[in-house]
């Protein structure tokens, strides 16, 4: 069964056009004529998510993430193309809608500022329609598994930034929604408290099979929730697969290495010259070494010198996504230089 269903989904803003003339008359020109002109935030982007799932859906700033969960959760109607989630089109059947889902913005509270957590929650649970005894019940669990109760009768603005967002994962789980939606979650957040989140958020997906739709800059956070991510660039959905799949495709590895004695110099020099000597002492190397020939260097790196540390570091879903950003970068460059040219 698909939670999320996804078709040529597209949306656009329309923003004033800047022609850069000053004056009365170009300003009494804009103020009559208006013009305006259409910038596309999302284009054309297809995906499944079955029932259960947990995905990342990563991009930079500016690449569409934001506007697409707001396009899943109802709050934009969509340019184009069709999104369905739950069996619910979220635009059209808001109201029924969002009592089957959660939604964490993670520069947006859920929470009234100036009082008590808890009286925010039960709030929550009016809207909701909630039973008395079915929140009394989901708030006593999750308020033992995420520590917060001695926070609940303080106000928020009271709280620290990782408290606050315990309790704004709470608010959005206690109906029982089927999806949760996290945007940045773990935002501003120190090592401690993105840990408690993530254990949190991976018992709930295990245990209520809840589905989760992650987008978020940590890539951490994605690696340790997610098996599948989908990368957004310019609005374009560029891979959507497995992560271990996308890390099979990075093409060096980081070789660390101490040295106590060199037992064959030239073979040594020779095991180098197939790498990139990225950090070097008289007794220790940092090397990039090409993935199809990492098993042969640090062979030859292995009969050549005694070591006492040896460590193979695999690429960083960080990195390849940084890669992958900076060759389509790099490819648009070119395109537009030879076009620039041809003209």
């Amino acid at each position: 069964m698909q939670a999320i269903h996804v078709r040529n989904l597209s949306k656009s803003f329309r923003a004033p056009v800047r022609d850069g003339a000053t004056g009365i008359l170009a300003r009494l020109r804009r103020f009559v004529v208006n013009p305006s002109e259409e910038l596309p935030a999302v284009r054309d982007i297809s995906f499944d998510v079955p029932a259960g799932e947990v995905v990342g859906f990563l991009g930079a700033n500016g690449s569409g993430k934001s506007t697409t969960i707001k396009m899943l959760t109802g709050i934009l109607t969509p340019s184009a193309g069709l999104v369905e989630v739950l069996g619910y089109v979220p635009y059209r059947e808001r109201i029924a809608y969002t009592h089957h889902i959660g939604l964490v913005l993670g520069q947006k509270t859920l929470l009234w500022w100036n009082i008590p957590v808890i009286d925010s929650l039960r709030l929550y649970r009016d809207i909701y329609g909630q039973s008395a005894k079915d929140f009394e019940q989901r708030l006593d669990h999750f308020a033992d598994l995420l520590e917060i109760r001695d926070i609940l009768h303080m106000p928020v603005r009271k709280l620290s930034l990782g408290l606050r967002m315990r309790a704004e994962i709470v608010a959005s789980l206690l109906h029982r929604p089927r999806v949760i939606f996290l945007d940045e979650p773990t935002i501003g957040l120190d090592v401690l408290a993105r840990l408690k989140l993530k254990r949190f958020l991976r018992r709930v997906n295990e245990e209520e099979g809840v589905t989760i739709f992650l987008t978020t800059h940590n890539m951490f956070d994605v690696e340790e929730l997610c098996r599948r991510c989908m990368i957004i660039d310019k609005g374009r959905l560029i891979y959507d697969g497995d992560i271990s799949r996308l890390k099979a495709n990075e093409k060096h590895k980081i070789v660390e290495l101490e040295v106590l004695e060199v037992a064959d110099d030239r073979r040594l020099q020779g095991a180098l010259q197939r790498c990139q000597v990225l950090e070097q002492t008289a007794t220790t190397f940092r090397l990039q070494v090409p993935s199809f020939d990492a098993v042969d260097v640090i062979g030859e790196l292995l009969e050549s010198c005694r070591l006492s540390n040896l460590n193979v570091i695999p690429p960083t879903l960080e990195s390849i996504v940084e890669k992958i950003f900076q060759e389509r970068s790099e490819r648009r460059d070119h395109v537009a230089e030879v076009l620039q040219t041809a003209v």
